[in-house]
């Protein structure tokens, strides 16, 4: 009886063994596919980590440009008040000054004078004027902040008076009307012109200064910085020394970027 008993108990365990195989293999498929997408979650977790890590450097990178675009406007800004400041020195030395520029970088360029509303008058009147009366009509379209309509008349003047006592501030007030219209080439040769005829002018020191400038508008580096250290060397301790010397030093530091 006890060895039917075994028998049949051992039968049912071998029947039952398949069943159980099946159900464990079932469970085993069940956690690797929980496994599986556990794992996928979290490869999505920190991909929308490191997204939102790439949002926050993103916006911390534009905020860090807005910073230094404001930094650099300033700095232009300084520039433009140090390189007026010097002009208005240099005016009050001559006795008449001229109204400020609104803006020597935000002028309109233009390689070549542009349109004027009123003809300029030709050589002929303008020697009728006289030397001073010729002088002052070009120098108001200066102040008056039309320097398309002063450099013709300065041109005009030079015409007409090309040896006159105040033909050195023609010159340079030419080359000044057209730096301020970022006509840099002509106004380079106005100042150089200055230079060579009248190197010990008043307003010599300034054109050299200003030759220099143009030459940076004319992204002529090299030439640019031998003409400022001149301007350094022959006129220390001046505030165009002072201001060649700054805009050396921004132009070294923009080479070491």
């Amino acid at each position: 009886m006890r060895a039917r008993t075994a028998v049949m108990l051992a039968l049912a365990t071998l029947a039952a063994s398949p069943a159980a195989f099946a159900q464990r293999a079932s469970l085993a498929d069940r956690v690797a596919a929980l496994e599986a997408r556990a794992a996928a979650d979290q490869g999505a977790t920190e991909l929308v980590n490191q997204i939102g890590q790439l949002r926050a450097e993103t916006q911390e990178l534009r905020g860090q440009i807005e910073v230094l675009q404001q930094q650099l406007e300033q700095a232009k800004q300084a520039q433009r008040t140090q390189y007026l400041d010097i002009d208005g020195r240099l005016n009050r030395v001559e006795g008449a000054t001229p109204a400020t520029p609104a803006s020597t970088m935000d002028a309109p360029a233009s390689g070549a004078p542009i349109a004027s509303a009123s003809p300029a008058p030709a050589p002929a009147a303008v020697a009728g004027k006289g030397e001073r009366g010729a002088y002052d009509h070009a120098f108001e379209a200066l102040k008056g902040g039309d320097y398309v309509e002063s450099s013709r008349r300065f041109r005009d003047f030079l015409a007409a008076f090309p040896a006159g006592q105040l033909a050195p501030n023609a010159l340079y007030w030419l080359g000044e009307s057209y730096y301020v219209t970022q006509n840099y080439a002509l106004a380079g040769e106005q100042f150089q012109l200055l230079m060579d005829r009248y190197p010990t002018h008043d307003k010599a020191p300034g054109a050299l200064l200003k030759l220099g400038l143009a030459q940076l508008g004319l992204k002529q580096s090299a030439q640019a910085e031998a003409t400022l250290r001149q301007v350094v060397k022959r006129y220390p301790g001046s505030d165009v020394a002072r201001t060649a010397d700054d805009r050396l030093r921004a132009m070294q530091l923009a080479g070491a970027r």
